[in-house]
């Protein structure tokens, strides 16, 4: 094979992608996300519609109206997506419903606390993507770009947090270089 070559990364992304003094910025996007995950939950948690008795009530109702923004020349849900919501998420509602719920605490504890923020921050772009996809709006676009920017810094983002010590502890496919940098 030929010989390696590394292209040196801008500093302005090295310092925000790669530098704990960083991590600081990082938690503040971290734990709003985070805490409009855990809050939107919560809430689905508590509503039987959601997560108890009529668990699916409210996944269907969703769906339905996603697929009324399948029709005209410019729809808000594609065609492809209308098809896996009538036939794949629309027949498992109540599976559906639950996964949304206890998804998304799980994604809002995880990025709170700082564990797995990485994993946590893909599975609340996967979210955002779904419901985007589906022609819902709201804070969808704002999550998912702060989103981007703690996926791009996962190395750092949960540096305040529990990832800190358990990555390392796990074995981590990376090996933190310590610089000390004189300013």
């Amino acid at each position: 094979m030929g010989k390696k070559i590394f292209i040196k990364e801008p500093k302005v992304s090295q310092f925000l992608f790669a530098n704990t003094r960083a991590a600081w910025f990082w938690l503040i996007v971290r734990l709003y996300v985070g805490y409009s995950w855990l809050t939107a939950g919560i809430g689905k948690v508590g509503a039987s519609s959601w997560a108890g008795e009529e668990a699916g009530t409210s996944v269907r109702g969703f769906v339905t109206g996603a697929l009324t923004k399948t029709a005209g020349e410019h729809p808000d849900v594609q065609a492809w997506y209308g098809w896996f919501l009538e036939t794949v998420v629309l027949p498992n509602a109540d599976v559906f419903s639950y996964l949304v719920a206890y998804g998304e605490v799980l994604v809002g504890v995880a990025l709170i606390i700082g564990l797995f923020t990485g994993i946590a921050t893909f599975f609340g772009m996967f979210m955002n993507t779904s419901f985007l996809l589906a022609g819902t709006v709201s804070m969808n676009p704002i999550l998912f770009i702060l989103s981007i920017g703690l996926l791009l810094a996962w190395r750092v983002a949960g540096y305040i947090g529990l990832d800190r010590w358990v990555l390392p502890a796990l074995g981590t496919p990376w090996q933190a270089k310590v610089q000390v940098v004189d300013k």
